[in-house]
């Protein structure tokens, strides 16, 4: 990131400062690489933040903040939700103000030079001695070399500025059109939700028995039975994402693991844990661990899902089409029983899989770190304690709202119509 820092790429027709360059001076650039590579511009700690379009801690002012902005590279042909936008467009504009008030600096720098030139030069005619004169003349030449040397420096700093103003006005676009998309899908997702909460709200008129008892006589639909189960563990694979650092992946997965080892059928449940998780582990893992459960928590929006790239630093992460997070699923011969999408508007991608998968769980709204992980824990340690998969997600909801947080409504259970969530268990004790 710090190489792709030093690809200057900015330009900007706001102040008339009327100079050329053949090139920037070594001196800026040394100023520039001290700026990106100092201490207190390391990647902070990691702390919690919202699963999508979390802003990272600002970074000082000035060429530190041209400095992020330029190490960022927006992914060609996809869009995130509106908080990555904004967030890009905060640090463009931040940086353009940076870059013109260096190429004004460097403007006053380059008159101060010019008029101590013109001064020398005219006080080196008139010396009293050749040796004085030549000193003086020496002295000019130096002050000129340094009027040159900024006003290169500041046609650089002013074409940079020019570029940001381009790349400001394509954010501004880009970010109109994301929360124009948002408004329509969340509308949508409502309308979902209220489907749902009225079919839900009549079923649970009825008691689980008597819809069961009563489903042969007078309900047309079948409801269709899930493979038998092989006598094998529950294998629950755990996918985290999250190259730039903002999320924690680890720790999820880790209270995750805690949870299934305090469980009852603890011995019954094997987990396969990939913390940065890229495409090729997703794939490799539908056929070689062959799971039950694809867990992935990480970024996502309404129809892309994000990985990493498997690079050691942080990193824009490899984005995924919905639709080809699905076929993936789809591909294998043994699909998996269950999906959970523990990432921001992955609601409507969870809608879309039960067309391969009985069960599918995603967000119908950006979800806080701590309240998703808190739903993923609970809900494997339900799971394990032999729970049904509807009985294990309306736990894990009530958990979120007993810590006394806010998400406990995001999360969103889907299945086919004839298919019961209240009688689908994932992990059966074997007969004593």
């Amino acid at each position: 990131m710090r190489a792709r820092a030093l690809a200057w790429g900015l330009n900007a027709d706001k102040l008339s400062l009327k100079y050329r360059i053949e090139q920037v001076s070594i001196r800026d650039k040394a100023e520039y690489l001290k700026s990106i590579t100092a201490p207190e511009e390391q990647p902070p700690a990691l702390t919690p933040a919202l699963r999508h379009g979390a802003p990272a801690p600002e970074r000082a002012p000035g060429l530190s903040v041209l400095a992020s902005t330029l190490s960022v590279e927006t992914t060609k042909g996809t869009s995130m939700n509106s908080r990555y936008f904004q967030h890009q467009l905060d640090l463009k504009r931040k940086a353009r103000a940076a870059a013109l008030k260096r190429a004004s600096d460097l403007g006053l720098q380059q008159a101060g030079k010019q008029d101590k030139a013109t001064k020398k030069a005219a006080s080196a005619g008139k010396a009293s001695s050749l040796s004085v004169g030549k000193s003086r003349m020496r002295t000019a030449q130096r002050y000129e070399k340094e009027a040159n040397t900024a006003a290169a420096g500041a046609s650089t700093w002013t074409a940079k500025a020019a570029k940001l103003e381009k790349q400001i006005a394509v954010l501004t676009t880009k970010l109109a059109k994301a929360q124009q998309a948002e408004r329509e899908a969340d509308e949508a997702a409502r309308r979902c939700e209220e489907d749902e909460a009225r079919r839900l709200a009549a079923v649970q008129q009825r008691g689980i028995e008597s819809r069961l008892s009563a489903a042969e006589g007078q309900v047309d639909i079948v409801l269709k039975e899930l493979r038998a189960p092989k006598p094998e563990k529950l294998r629950i694979l755990l996918l985290g994402a999250s190259s730039a650092g903002d999320l924690r992946v680890g720790q999820e997965q880790e209270r995750i693991r805690a949870a299934v080892e305090r469980a009852t059928h603890r011995d019954l449940v094997e987990l396969g844990v990939h913390p940065a998780a890229t495409a090729d582990v997703f794939l490799n893992a539908l056929t070689r661990f062959r799971p039950h459960v694809v867990h992935f928590s990480g970024h996502s929006s309404h129809d892309l899902i994000s990985f990493e790239r498997g690079e050691d630093g942080f990193h824009e992460g490899a984005i995924v089409s919905a639709s080809a997070f699905a076929s993936a699923i789809a591909a294998v011969d043994e699909k998996p029983l269950l999906v959970l999408l523990n990432s921001c508007h992955s609601a409507a991608q969870a809608r879309k899989l039960v067309e391969t998968v009985p069960f599918a769980i995603g967000m119908s709204d950006t979800i806080g770190d701590t309240d998703a992980i808190t739903y993923a824990a609970r809900f494997y340690a339900a799971v394990a304690d032999g729970q049904s998969v509807q009985g294990a997600h309306l736990l894990s909801k009530a958990a979120i709202a007993l810590n006394g947080l806010l998400d406990h409504e995001l999360p969103t259970l889907a299945h086919p119509a004839d298919i019961d969530p209240g009688a689908a268990k994932l992990v059966t004790p074997p007969p004593v």
